[in-house]
């Protein structure tokens, strides 16, 4: 059985337009987490997790930008400029992991310099149970958590090059 698409969008940037500047990581902006909105959550979903990697990173494995997890299924978004933290204020309850930087929270798109365009993919994922892991996990971590637990997912892809 095909699992349910969620339409996964932002206000910052459109799908597969570019990231604006100020969500690039400190060498090339603020680093400010874009805003992010979703529909089509399926009814049973008991909590959502979100990706951010990016596949085109000159490294074996795809760059992690962002692992947010036990967001509220009741939450339509995420609000712009979440905080590095392990706990998020908004939506209560979710959580952050760590990213490719070894930090938590949100680390924006920082390609090497003439590399070309770099995809980012923000995956969204509907789950049907809530999942037992602390702040601070890792991308590998939350999938392996995830495992068997996915209703229904979406993507949204942006683009960006230095």
């Amino acid at each position: 059985m095909a699992k349910k698409l969620i339409a996964v969008t932002s206000g910052a940037f459109k799908p597969g337009e570019r990231i604006p500047q100020r969500h690039a990581y400190p060498e090339e902006g603020k680093n400010v987490s874009p805003a992010l909105s979703w529909s089509g959550v399926p009814p049973a979903t008991m909590e959502l997790a979100l990706l951010c990697d990016d596949p085109d990173a000159p490294t074996p494995q795809p760059w992690v930008h962002w692992v947010i997890y036990r967001i509220p299924a009741s939450a339509a978004g995420l609000p712009e400029g979440i905080a590095d933290s392990r706990e998020v204020r908004n939506p209560v309850g979710a959580l952050q992991g760590m990213n490719s930087w070894k930090r938590i929270g949100w680390g924006g798109p920082l390609p090497p310099a003439g590399h070309g365009i770099h995809h980012y993919h923000f995956k969204l994922y509907a789950l049907d149970a809530p999942l037992a892991l602390p702040a601070g996990a890792t991308k590998d971590e939350l999938l392996r958590a995830m495992t068997g637990h996915v209703l229904a997912e979406g993507e949204l892809i942006g683009t960006f090059q230095r």
